[in-house]
């Protein structure tokens, strides 16, 4: 095994090993109910599934210079199939664009193991559970941030964080002002295209690919492009 090797195999098993603390997370007491009250109840639509019901790690490519940061996972998505922004609408928006952008092998994403694979990327989000109405409280946002934290430390090559939403965007000013990168005042404001350089990484705002934004095509295919093409520009950059 070469150095470089080496040093990918030990970054994997740490990765794989914060993991496993996420998905065992049981911090929040509203959001453990709520994740396996779904689980237990199910919609009808996927009455056969084994729900996950659990918290999501995050995922994809350990070299990436492209974090994808949401809001949290969808109670019948993420926390029905345990990968983030999967079998979702949210998520075919998402992947699609990843795809369109070489980030990804596949436009689609369902399951766990639907053959998926990110290049140059990873999807994280800011609450690891899925949250009653898709809103967690100011609370349950920091006590997940800090997994967020030590996902950015064991992913040295991430320069360009793509903020889907207003609050993945405040999320990721808080998780830069945890490592050394505090915002200048007054406080940035989210936008679609918002960039806000530091010294290790660009926010890059983005509104989020939920329905109410695709539908009303407030949020467009060559906006998301638009996106994801200025990401690797940024990621690209020395």
């Amino acid at each position: 095994m070469t150095p470089r090797q080496a040093k990918r195999a030990r970054g994997q098993a740490e990765l794989d090993a914060l993991e496993g603390e996420v998905t065992a997370c049981r911090r929040c007491p509203r959001l453990v109910a709520w994740r396996e009250q779904v689980a237990r109840e199910k919609r009808a639509a996927f009455a056969g599934w084994d729900y996950w019901g659990r918290p999501l790690p995050g995922f994809g490519d350990p070299d990436a210079r492209i974090l994808v940061f949401g809001l949290a996972p969808a109670a019948h998505g993420g926390n029905r199939t345990g990968r983030i922004f999967t079998g979702d609408r949210s998520g075919d928006w998402l992947f699609a664009a990843m795809y369109r952008a070489g980030l990804a092998n596949q436009p689609t994403s369902v399951s766990r193991d639907d053959g998926l694979r990110l290049r140059d990327a990873w999807v994280s989000a800011a609450v690891r559970c899925a949250p009653p109405a898709n809103r967690p409280t100011p609370q349950e946002r920091d006590n997940c941030l800090p997994w967020t934290e030590r996902e950015l430390m064991l992913l040295p090559r991430v320069r360009v964080i793509v903020c889907l939403g207003a609050f993945a965007w405040d999320a990721g000013l808080r998780v830069r002002a945890a490592l050394g990168d505090p915002a200048p005042r007054p406080r940035p404001r989210f936008g679609h295209g918002a960039e806000l350089p530091g010294e290790r990484w660009t926010l890059l705002g983005c509104f989020h690919p939920s329905q109410q934004n695709t539908f009303t095509g407030r949020l467009t295919e060559a906006m998301l492009d638009a996106v994801f093409g200025r990401a690797r520009e940024l990621g690209s950059s020395p």
